[in-house]
């Protein structure tokens, strides 16, 4: 008579793996890239001359390798740049070294006074990510308080809770995102 080959019960083993890989599951994080969500232009074409813009409608910001602020050819702080921001884009008094602004028909806002202001961002290529994402969030965050504000005056809530497309297309047109970014080169600083 042939003898049986003893069999090892793996169901319990099973079990374990089951065990092992949901506690894996469960204890581990996926790590999702963020980044700066911008739309950006479409590609100009390459027929068309660039327009002129006048130094008045541009605000420099520059960050050197020792993440030192320029803004405007001055020292800056990263404290005051929202509110130097705000103040730029807005131009309340309608000063003459400050942004033009021209008068344009919004669905929904109707004449309204849009800001000429472009905010140029240049970056030396030493420049720690760290500041690099603060001085982003600085100039998101002006141009998020101008949209809200507007937004409150014209519609009676933050400009991130409209739900009314048209609305929010109106507080878009009205308050545009105008950030120029520089390829980063090396800028300098002490």
């Amino acid at each position: 008579m042939a003898r049986k080959i003893p069999e090892i019960n793996a169901g319990s083993m099973a079990d374990i793996a089951f065990l092992l890989l949901i506690f894996w599951l469960v204890t581990t994080t996926m790590d999702t890239d963020t980044g700066i969500v911008r739309r950006l232009p479409p590609p100009p074409d390459p027929n068309t001359k660039p327009p002129d813009i006048k130094e008045r409608n541009v605000f420099n910001v520059l960050v050197n390798k020792n993440d030192r602020l320029m803004v405007e050819g001055r020292v800056g702080d990263i404290r005051t740049l929202r509110a130097e921001t705000k103040e730029f884009l807005s131009n309340p008094a309608n000063k003459e070294d400050l942004p033009e602004k021209r008068l344009e028909n919004i669905p929904g806002l109707g004449q309204f006074q849009v800001s000429k202001g472009i905010i140029s961002l240049k970056n030396d290529r030493g420049t720690s990510y760290d500041m690099y994402i603060q001085v982003q969030n600085e100039l998101t965050a002006a141009i998020n308080e101008l949209r809200d504000e507007l937004s409150k005056q014209k519609f009676g809530v933050k400009f991130s809770d409209l739900s009314d497309k048209s609305a929010i297309d109106a507080i878009q047109k009205a308050i545009p995102v105008s950030i120029s970014e520089a390829e980063p080169e090396n800028i300098g600083g002490k």
